[in-house]
Order: structure tokens, then C-alpha cells, then sequence
């Protein structure tokens, strides 16, 4: 596919690579971030297929398998240059390390610079990622079945620019996290997130234990569900 714009700029050193290499993904688009400290920009998704966890309330079932296969060409030729900022997500990324490590290092180059956002369940190790890399790392609670997960070894990886999510289903995931907090003084580590999952846990009831409790976290909803619908896919 032909290059446009920016990317007209040859990539002639890699071009055989960037051939040759391919990722496992599940759907790419362009959309509103509608999560996180990014919230409310335009953002291009790559959202990578496979995940090696299963998360009761998973809302994105459609990524958990092998996907599609796709270029690093090819998918660097559908990133629009007036789109700044660029999502990986999954799935689970980090299965793919290697593929995921240079598709950001392209990225952040000329001729793209673009501001990266890796969402990650938390189970794989950060050591590595590129330190202008904005992570945001789950902390998987009770109320997703996978807990099990050793998370703390990621704690020294993170900056203070980054954000850990916990999705919260009920008031045991809730005073899980707060204890977790605590005990890892994760508010000196990085931003923390609240996010409710979505039908489980009112928005209003979550708000008001974190304000009854004095919790140190920032409140999200899923913008792109309020705004397209919780079904929906390539939004």
C-alpha cells in the first residue's frame, strides 16, 4: 500500500523486515481514546490478538484467538500522520514482545513520532519497554479470576507518567485494590484508575466509596461505550 504524506519518507534499511514480519492482530481503526489519561483524543488502535489469561469479564472475547496476520508495512501504511496517538492493546501484547518492541521503536522515530499508549494485562514483564513509552498496566483482581498473577514484579518498571488500572466488579475487588495501594504505596508510584465493569457496578456507587474512603485514584468510564455502545467493535 502506498505511503502517504509523512510516510512517503522511505524506510529503505528496513523495508525488508518490515516485509517480512508480521503481526497477530485483531482488528486495527481509528477512534477516540476513551480510557485513561488520554481520554477523549483521537488515537489509532492496534489491537493485537491472542491473550494467555481469561478474564471473567472480558469485554473484548473477539481478541483472545489467533486473528489475522499482517505486515509491519502494511500496517505502518494505515496510520494517519494527523493522528498523534497510537494504542497498542490486545489481547495481550506483550506475548508478541519482539514484534510490539519494533513496531515502537518505528514509531517514535522519524518519520511518525508518535506518542505510544501499551495497555497490558500485567502478567508479562515490562523490563525492556522503552522508557517513553506510556504503560498502562492492569492489577487483575478477585472479581476477574486471574489475580493469581505475580504483579508486583512490574512495580519497579513503571514511571510515574504511567497508569495502573484495576477494573473493579463488586466491593471485595474494590477493598482488594485499596489494600494493594496501601501496602505497595502504588499512589507514589504512578497514576491509579478505578474503572467499574461495565453492567456490574454503577458508576455512581463505585464514585461514592472512593470518595467515602479517601482513595487516592482517578475515576474512569469506557467513553467509547457511553458513545457507540458496549457491543460495539472498531470503535
Amino acid at each position: 500500500m502506498k505511503r502517504t504524506g509523512k510516510c512517503e519518507q522511505t524506510l529503505t534499511d528496513q523495508d525488508d523486515l518490515l516485509k517480512k514480519t508480521l503481526l497477530h492482530y485483531s482488528e486495527i481503526y481509528t477512534s477516540i481514546q476513551g480510557e485513561g489519561a488520554h481520554s477523549g483524543l483521537p488515537c489509532f488502535f492496534i489491537r493485537t490478538s491472542v491473550c494467555d489469561i481469561r478474564c471473567t469479564w472480558c469485554d473484548t472475547p473477539h481478541a483472545l484467538g489467533k486473528g489475522k496476520n499482517i505486515s509491519l508495512e502494511e500496517l505502518l501504511s494505515q496510520i494517519p500522520d494527523e493522528i498523534s496517538l497510537v494504542q497498542i492493546t490486545g489481547g495481550e501484547p506483550l506475548i508478541q514482545r519482539k514484534t510490539i518492541l519494533k513496531i515502537m521503536e518505528i514509531l517514535t522515530q522519524a518519520p511518525f513520532h508518535k506518542k505510544i499508549i501499551l495497555e497490558t494485562g500485567g502478567h508479562h514483564l515490562l523490563e525492556g519497554i522503552p522508557k517513553d513509552i506510556h504503560i498502562v498496566m492492569d492489577i487483575k483482581l478477585p472479581g476477574s479470576g486471574e489475580e493469581k498473577h505475580d504483579f508486583q514484579r512490574n512495580f519497579s518498571y513503571l514511571k510515574q507518567n504511567d497508569e495502573i488500572k484495576f477494573v473493579i466488579r463488586d466491593r471485595r475487588d474494590f477493598e482488594f485494590s485499596l489494600s494493594l495501594i496501601q501496602t505497595h504505596h502504588l499512589d507514589q508510584i504512578c497514576s491509579l484508575v478505578f474503572s467499574p465493569v461495565w453492567g456490574e457496578i454503577e458508576l455512581k456507587k463505585l464514585a461514592e466509596w472512593i470518595l467515602k474512603e479517601k482513595a487516592p485514584v482517578r475515576l474512569q468510564t469506557q467513553l467509547h461505550k457511553i458513545i457507540w455502545g458496549e457491543s460495539a467493535q472498531g470503535v
